[in-house]
């Protein structure tokens, strides 16, 4: 393996508490030193002037589609879309055809990341089986095959006694449950905000009580009987919510997604499908509460929800089309871009939310600079401005809201285990 050697670049490193001007030195796939001036015999350099240097990125939900779906996406493209926008390590959700609700599912994840990923890929399984919300998976089997943690995502676990056993069962392991929290009696039948524009445009609505309702039912569980993580948190109520019980102790994280403070239900006013999401895209309010919720710690993490779907499941009407958007390739350039700034997050605050955070939730060893870590490392140029081209995209969907938006910071290298994967932005596997 080519020892590397990257000079003149901002480190910036949470887990350390480091940010200032470092060398990284990368011997067998590890990070063998950080100084001022380091040498390595025999190194490849990688002159990093000017560019920030950035542990990996950790994405904790995202859909590969893998098995079922190839058209949509796979392990290989998924794995390249993520390595094009700086994320070493992502975590794929359950709903796949068939789910990841048995040991051999995840076995066959594990398998085929090991063969067609040029990043780390690791499954989080279904907390029920056939995502039907009653019979337990076999937790313990299915961990033992490598799966981070539990989710039904894109189903709700709407039986609370359900819910509870889970709970239960996976704290045994220490591995949290990630909840999708939407109320499906109140969602059924909706496909966006509801609001005076879903009124006004004749759509369907999805009151923001569908998400506020199960978040506050979950932080309850969650202080009787184990760990939680909410995912993707889109409403003022559940920013509220979840901000609550964290003060009352209960052991709570959660995520949010670029789209939840970048975009608000404006962006489906003409009918694209493409910002059709779920939990859907709400208005100012909510946008400008998950900022703060973010700023203040409230929300931990940031995430992706990248679910692609091809043309035939977006180019419908409105109510009929799939729910989700891809966002591996534009997820750091819109926190960069929408983020980070004197009045939301500082440049260290929006990469904790990427990397230590997300890898201490899932109890992974990931997300560090510190020597002896991996070498997953990604090398971004701030200042560089690119416009959104879904054509250009390593994903085989295309389904983004963010088409022609201009956007800064592109990633130049990534870096994973010490294997150069992107370089001058392009993948070189």
């Amino acid at each position: 393996m080519v020892k590397l050697l990257i000079k003149n670049g901002r480190v910036i490193d949470p887990a350390s508490r480091l940010d200032g001007m470092r060398d990284v030195l990368i011997e067998n796939g590890k990070i063998k030193k950080i100084g001022a001036r380091v040498r390595g015999s025999g190194a490849k350099v990688i002159d990093a002037k000017g560019l920030l240097v950035l542990p990996g990125l950790i994405d904790m939900h995202a859909h590969f589609r893998d098995p079922g779906r190839p058209d949509k996406e796979t392990i290989a493209s998924g794995s390249r879309a993520a390595a094009l926008g700086g994320f070493t390590t992502v975590c794929c959700m359950a709903n796949t055809e068939p789910p990841i609700d048995n040991p051999a599912v995840v076995k066959y994840i594990m398998d085929k990341a090991r063969t067609e990923a040029v990043i780390n890929v690791l499954p989080i399984a279904a907390v029920t089986k056939g995502l039907a919300g009653e019979q337990l998976t076999e937790m313990g089997l299915i961990l033992k095959e490598g799966a981070v943690a539990f989710s039904d995502d894109g189903q709700a676990l709407m039986r609370a006694d359900v819910m509870r056993r889970a709970l239960e069962y996976a704290s045994q392991f220490n591995v949290p449950l990630i909840s999708h929290t939407e109320d499906k009696t109140l969602s059924h039948g909706g496909s966006m905000n509801e609001s005076a524009l879903s009124t006004a445009i004749g759509l369907p609505g999805i009151p923001a009580l569908a998400e506020e309702i199960m978040v506050a039912r979950d932080t309850m569980l969650a202080k009787e009987y184990g760990r939680v993580h909410i995912a993707h948190v889109s409403s003022a109520g559940s920013v509220d919510l979840v901000r609550r019980a964290k003060r009352l102790g209960a052991p709570l994280t959660c995520e949010t997604c670029p789209h939840y403070f970048s975009l608000t239900e404006e962006a489906v006013r003409e009918y694209d499908t493409n910002a059709k999401v779920n939990p859907p895209l709400k208005g100012k309010r909510d946008l400008q509460a998950v900022i703060r919720g973010l700023k203040d710690g409230t929300i931990d993490a940031i995430a992706t929800d990248h679910a692609p779907h091809n043309i035939e499941a977006k180019e419908v009407e409105f109510n009929q089309a799939a729910f989700g958007l891809v966002g591996l390739e534009t997820a750091l350039s819109l926190v960069l871009t929408k983020l980070v700034g004197p009045k939301a997050l500082t440049l260290r605050q929006a990469v904790e939310k990427m990397t230590v955070n997300p890898a201490g939730i899932l109890g992974l060893n990931k997300g560090s600079l510190k020597p002896g870590a991996d070498a997953d490392i990604i090398l971004v140029d701030p200042k560089s401005e690119w416009t959104v081209e879904p054509k250009a995209f390593a994903s085989k969907s295309r389904n983004t809201p963010f088409t022609g938006w201009r956007l800064k910071g592109r990633v130049l290298y990534t870096i994973v285990g010490g294997r150069i994967v992107v370089r001058d932005g392009k993948l070189i596997v």
